[in-house]
């Protein structure tokens, strides 16, 4: 016995999934640009239905329900303010973005790794300031000998960043998609006043 698929009350229109909505903060700025604060087009529409958010923006694609024909939204801003953190989180991912996704002792983008500036064979410890991004090569150059030993320099100290600090540098990493209602509200393409 075969159970027939149940009918959704949303029909998701032809590129859709692509259609997702940038989400501002109560103060116009972007939740994160590193990753881009973006929802799924279907979060976007419930939150909208639901007061949560202010449109500022639609996609010319449409969904409907048995009732209702909604604009997918484009660009929102929360009504609430939501406070951002106070320290960065210690990930991969915030450790890459600190140092920029290069290696910390070659300059080399690509595939990264992570390396203990004091080896932890030594008592080196997994913190922002003694770890750095690294190459493969360069990891496996230093293995756990000291900079000294290996004869390697840092590029820049590893320290904690702020949460600011990761924002802006996500700045310069814009994302492969960019729809043209976003840009009033990022700031990757601003040209500075002298």
């Amino acid at each position: 016995m075969q159970i027939a698929p149940q009918p959704s009350f949303i029909r998701q229109p032809a590129g859709a999934r692509d259609r997702p909505a940038l989400v501002l903060n109560a103060d116009y700025r972007p939740l994160s640009y590193m990753p881009l604060s973006l929802w799924p087009w279907q979060e976007a529409v419930k939150a909208a239905f639901l007061d949560r958010v202010v449109v500022i923006s639609e996609y010319d694609e449409v969904v409907r329900s048995p009732s209702m024909e909604i604009r997918i939204p484009s660009v929102v801003v929360l009504k609430d303010y939501v406070r951002p953190a106070r320290h960065a989180a210690f990930t991969r991912f915030n450790l890459f973005l600190r140092d920029e996704f290069a290696c910390q002792y070659c300059g080399s983008r690509g595939e990264m790794t992570f390396d203990h500036v004091l080896p932890r064979a030594r008592g080196g410890r997994t913190t922002w300031d003694n770890v750095v991004a690294a190459c493969g090569p360069c990891n496996l150059h230093k293995g756990s000998k000291t900079l000294r030993q290996a004869g390697m320099r840092l590029r820049k100290p590893p320290q904690e960043p702020s949460p600011g600090e990761l924002q802006n540098i996500g700045r310069k990493f814009p994302p492969n998609h960019l729809h043209d209602s976003w840009m009033d509200f990022l700031y990757w393409d601003a040209e500075l006043d002298a």
